[in-house]
């Protein structure tokens, strides 16, 4: 019998990332609390960038936008964002969305499926996704459950399941 496998990947949709920052925008323009603040949130490029007079105010935007996000289904460990930073009168918080399982964190799945997970299970990186190997189907539903239980900083998703 041939071997079960699928692949992990981190990705995001794009489309609803754009949604939620059109949302987000609409939110912060039509709020009598961001009015006259120079409150705004845009793409820079492949970055999201948020501006405000205070920076409590750009903590704020941010909040919105990450609830924007959370609604638009995009787990907000595909987010990363800096720290509140001056940049002449206005302060500035610049965003970026994560796609794709970094090198580092995918040697740190493998060695958790490695060291923890069921025997004859096998992980191979791929580019930036991994692909998971067992003959057992059972084995490769309990490696899905031990990476949903671990603490990992990146918004797995199972695909490609045979």
């Amino acid at each position: 019998m041939a071997d079960s496998s699928f692949d992990i990947v981190s990705k995001v949709d794009h489309q609803e990332a754009e949604n939620a920052l059109n949302q987000a925008r609409k939110e912060i323009e039509q709020r009598y609390d961001f009015k006259n603040t120079g409150a705004s949130v845009e793409w820079s490029g492949e970055q999201v960038l948020i501006k405000a007079n205070t920076e409590e105010r750009a903590k704020a935007v941010l909040d919105v936008f990450e609830s924007k996000l959370i609604k638009r289904g995009i787990s907000l460990k595909s987010l990363d964002a800096g720290e509140p930073f001056a940049s002449g009168k206005e302060y500035r918080i610049q965003c970026s969305i994560k796609d794709g399982i970094s090198s580092e964190n995918a040697k740190k799945i493998g060695k958790i499926i490695r060291d923890e997970g069921p025997k004859g299970v096998k992980s191979q990186i791929q580019g930036d996704e991994l692909r998971v190997q067992s003959k057992s189907r059972d084995d490769l539903q309990e490696v899905q459950r031990l990476l949903k239980a671990a603490d990992l900083d990146v918004d797995l998703q199972y695909i490609n399941y045979r």
